[in-house]
Protein backbone atom coordinates (compact mmCIF):
# COMPACT_ATOMS: atom_id res chain seq x y z
CA UNK A 1 0.00 0.00 0.00
CA UNK A 2 1.13 3.54 -0.72
CA UNK A 3 1.58 5.91 2.25
CA UNK A 4 -1.60 7.72 1.24
CA UNK A 5 -3.69 4.54 1.26
CA UNK A 6 -2.11 3.53 4.55
CA UNK A 7 -3.15 6.89 5.97
CA UNK A 8 -6.70 6.40 4.63
CA UNK A 9 -6.82 3.05 6.45
CA UNK A 10 -5.55 4.73 9.63
CA UNK A 11 -8.25 7.39 9.32
CA UNK A 12 -10.90 4.70 9.00
CA UNK A 13 -9.56 2.81 12.01
CA UNK A 14 -9.43 5.93 14.16
CA UNK A 15 -12.96 7.02 13.28
CA UNK A 16 -14.65 3.61 13.29
CA UNK A 17 -14.69 2.67 17.01
CA UNK A 18 -18.09 3.41 18.52
CA UNK A 19 -17.94 6.43 20.78
CA UNK A 20 -19.97 9.55 21.61
CA UNK A 21 -19.40 11.04 18.14
CA UNK A 22 -20.59 7.83 16.50
CA UNK A 23 -23.73 7.79 18.63
CA UNK A 24 -24.30 11.47 17.88
CA UNK A 25 -23.84 10.90 14.13
CA UNK A 26 -26.31 8.00 14.07
CA UNK A 27 -28.88 9.84 16.14
CA UNK A 28 -28.71 12.99 13.98
CA UNK A 29 -28.91 10.94 10.78
CA UNK A 30 -32.06 9.24 12.06
CA UNK A 31 -33.64 12.42 13.38
CA UNK A 32 -32.56 15.05 10.84
CA UNK A 33 -31.33 13.22 7.78
CA UNK A 34 -28.07 12.03 6.29
CA UNK A 35 -26.69 15.55 5.83
CA UNK A 36 -26.92 16.35 9.53
CA UNK A 37 -25.17 13.11 10.46
CA UNK A 38 -22.45 13.48 7.85
CA UNK A 39 -21.73 17.11 8.77
CA UNK A 40 -21.34 15.98 12.39
CA UNK A 41 -18.81 13.40 11.25
CA UNK A 42 -17.10 16.04 9.13
CA UNK A 43 -16.63 18.13 12.27
CA UNK A 44 -14.95 15.18 13.99
CA UNK A 45 -12.77 14.51 10.93
CA UNK A 46 -11.71 18.17 10.86
CA UNK A 47 -10.63 18.02 14.50
CA UNK A 48 -8.66 14.84 13.80
CA UNK A 49 -7.00 16.63 10.88
CA UNK A 50 -5.99 19.49 13.19
CA UNK A 51 -4.35 17.13 15.68
CA UNK A 52 -2.87 15.08 12.86
CA UNK A 53 -1.30 18.23 11.43
CA UNK A 54 0.18 19.19 14.79
CA UNK A 55 1.78 15.76 15.03
CA UNK A 56 2.87 15.49 11.39
CA UNK A 57 4.43 18.94 11.17
CA UNK A 58 6.21 18.58 14.49
CA UNK A 59 4.58 21.55 16.21
CA UNK A 60 5.78 20.35 19.59
CA UNK A 61 5.25 23.65 21.41
CA UNK A 62 1.54 23.71 20.59
CA UNK A 63 1.15 19.97 21.15
CA UNK A 64 2.92 20.15 24.49
CA UNK A 65 0.77 23.02 25.68
CA UNK A 66 -2.47 21.25 24.72
CA UNK A 67 -1.38 18.06 26.47
CA UNK A 68 -0.46 20.06 29.59
CA UNK A 69 -3.95 21.59 29.57
CA UNK A 70 -5.70 18.30 28.84
CA UNK A 71 -7.58 18.20 32.17
CA UNK A 72 -9.19 21.58 31.56
CA UNK A 73 -9.90 20.75 27.93
CA UNK A 74 -11.44 17.38 28.82
CA UNK A 75 -13.53 19.03 31.52
CA UNK A 76 -15.06 21.25 28.87
CA UNK A 77 -15.57 18.23 26.63
CA UNK A 78 -17.29 16.26 29.39
CA UNK A 79 -19.68 19.11 30.11
CA UNK A 80 -20.48 19.48 26.40
CA UNK A 81 -21.20 15.75 26.18
CA UNK A 82 -23.58 15.92 29.13
CA UNK A 83 -25.36 18.93 27.64
CA UNK A 84 -25.73 17.32 24.21
CA UNK A 85 -26.88 14.08 25.79
CA UNK A 86 -29.60 15.81 27.78
CA UNK A 87 -30.67 17.73 24.69
CA UNK A 88 -30.95 14.48 22.73
CA UNK A 89 -32.83 12.79 25.57
CA UNK A 90 -35.41 15.59 25.73
CA UNK A 91 -35.71 16.09 21.96
CA UNK A 92 -39.18 15.56 20.52
CA UNK A 93 -39.25 13.24 17.48
CA UNK A 94 -39.97 14.84 14.12
CA UNK A 95 -43.14 13.48 12.59
CA UNK A 96 -42.18 13.48 8.92
CA UNK A 97 -39.10 13.00 6.79
CA UNK A 98 -39.86 16.17 4.85
CA UNK A 99 -39.96 18.21 8.04
CA UNK A 100 -36.67 16.68 9.17
CA UNK A 101 -34.96 17.52 5.91
CA UNK A 102 -36.24 21.10 6.02
CA UNK A 103 -34.66 21.55 9.44
CA UNK A 104 -31.28 20.15 8.47
CA UNK A 105 -29.68 23.08 6.58
CA UNK A 106 -30.25 25.58 9.37
CA UNK A 107 -28.73 23.21 11.91
CA UNK A 108 -25.71 22.13 9.88
CA UNK A 109 -23.23 24.72 11.25
CA UNK A 110 -24.19 23.85 14.83
CA UNK A 111 -23.93 20.12 14.06
CA UNK A 112 -20.44 20.62 12.64
CA UNK A 113 -19.29 22.87 15.48
CA UNK A 114 -20.51 20.60 18.27
CA UNK A 115 -18.84 17.50 16.80
CA UNK A 116 -15.63 19.45 16.18
CA UNK A 117 -15.64 20.76 19.76
CA UNK A 118 -16.17 17.29 21.21
CA UNK A 119 -13.34 15.76 19.20
CA UNK A 120 -10.90 18.59 19.79
CA UNK A 121 -11.31 18.20 23.57
CA UNK A 122 -9.16 15.06 23.50
CA UNK A 123 -5.61 16.42 23.03
CA UNK A 124 -4.06 13.01 23.73
CA UNK A 125 -5.03 12.20 20.14
CA UNK A 126 -1.83 14.03 19.17
CA UNK A 127 0.25 11.27 20.74
CA UNK A 128 -1.71 8.64 18.83
CA UNK A 129 -1.05 10.39 15.54
CA UNK A 130 2.63 10.83 16.40
CA UNK A 131 2.98 7.10 17.00
CA UNK A 132 1.02 6.22 13.85
CA UNK A 133 3.00 8.55 11.61
CA UNK A 134 6.29 7.28 13.03
CA UNK A 135 5.12 3.74 12.29
CA UNK A 136 4.40 4.76 8.70
CA UNK A 137 7.94 6.03 8.33
CA UNK A 138 7.40 9.78 8.65
CA UNK A 139 10.60 11.28 10.07
CA UNK A 140 9.32 14.22 12.09
CA UNK A 141 12.82 15.45 12.86
CA UNK A 142 13.60 16.03 9.18
CA UNK A 143 10.44 18.05 8.53
CA UNK A 144 9.29 16.00 5.56
CA UNK A 145 6.41 18.32 4.78
CA UNK A 146 5.36 16.61 1.56
CA UNK A 147 4.97 13.29 3.38
CA UNK A 148 3.21 15.07 6.25
CA UNK A 149 0.63 16.61 3.93
CA UNK A 150 0.04 13.26 2.23
CA UNK A 151 -0.54 11.43 5.51
CA UNK A 152 -2.76 14.10 7.07
CA UNK A 153 -4.86 14.27 3.89
CA UNK A 154 -5.11 10.48 3.84
CA UNK A 155 -6.25 10.31 7.47
CA UNK A 156 -8.80 13.04 6.81
CA UNK A 157 -10.17 11.26 3.74
CA UNK A 158 -10.36 7.94 5.58
CA UNK A 159 -12.28 9.54 8.42
CA UNK A 160 -14.67 11.26 5.99
CA UNK A 161 -15.27 7.93 4.22
CA UNK A 162 -16.30 6.33 7.50
CA UNK A 163 -18.68 9.12 8.50
CA UNK A 164 -20.24 9.21 5.04
CA UNK A 165 -20.87 5.46 5.21
CA UNK A 166 -22.28 5.57 8.75
CA UNK A 167 -24.55 8.56 8.16
CA UNK A 168 -25.80 7.16 4.84
CA UNK A 169 -26.73 3.79 6.37
CA UNK A 170 -28.48 5.47 9.30
CA UNK A 171 -30.22 7.87 6.92
CA UNK A 172 -31.63 4.95 4.95
CA UNK A 173 -33.14 3.48 8.12
CA UNK A 174 -34.81 6.68 9.29
CA UNK A 175 -37.63 6.38 6.74
CA UNK A 176 -38.61 3.08 8.35
CA UNK A 177 -38.71 4.46 11.89
CA UNK A 178 -41.82 6.08 13.26
CA UNK A 179 -42.04 8.91 15.80
CA UNK A 180 -42.55 6.47 18.66
CA UNK A 181 -39.41 4.51 17.91
CA UNK A 182 -37.46 7.71 17.30
CA UNK A 183 -38.50 9.00 20.72
CA UNK A 184 -36.90 5.95 22.35
CA UNK A 185 -33.83 6.29 20.14
CA UNK A 186 -33.48 9.89 21.32
CA UNK A 187 -33.71 8.79 24.92
CA UNK A 188 -31.32 5.87 24.55
CA UNK A 189 -28.72 7.85 22.60
CA UNK A 190 -29.05 10.75 25.02
CA UNK A 191 -28.35 8.46 27.97
CA UNK A 192 -25.35 6.92 26.20
CA UNK A 193 -23.88 10.35 25.39
CA UNK A 194 -24.44 11.52 28.98
CA UNK A 195 -22.73 8.34 30.20
CA UNK A 196 -19.70 9.14 28.06
CA UNK A 197 -19.66 12.65 29.50
CA UNK A 198 -19.93 11.43 33.08
CA UNK A 199 -17.09 8.94 32.48
CA UNK A 200 -14.88 11.74 31.21
CA UNK A 201 -15.67 13.91 34.24
CA UNK A 202 -15.19 10.98 36.62
CA UNK A 203 -11.78 10.18 35.10
CA UNK A 204 -10.65 13.73 35.93
CA UNK A 205 -11.24 13.02 39.62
Amino acid sequence: MTPFLQAVAIGLSIAAPVGPIGVLCIRRSLANGTRAGFVSGLGAASADAVYGSLAAFGLTAVSGYLIEQQNLIQLVGGLILCALGMRAFLAAPIDSAAEAESLSPAGLPAAYASAFALTITNPMTILSFTAVFAGLGLNLTQRDYAAAVTLVLGVFMGSILWWLTLSSLAGLLRHRIGPGALRWINRASGLVIVAFGVSVLAALL
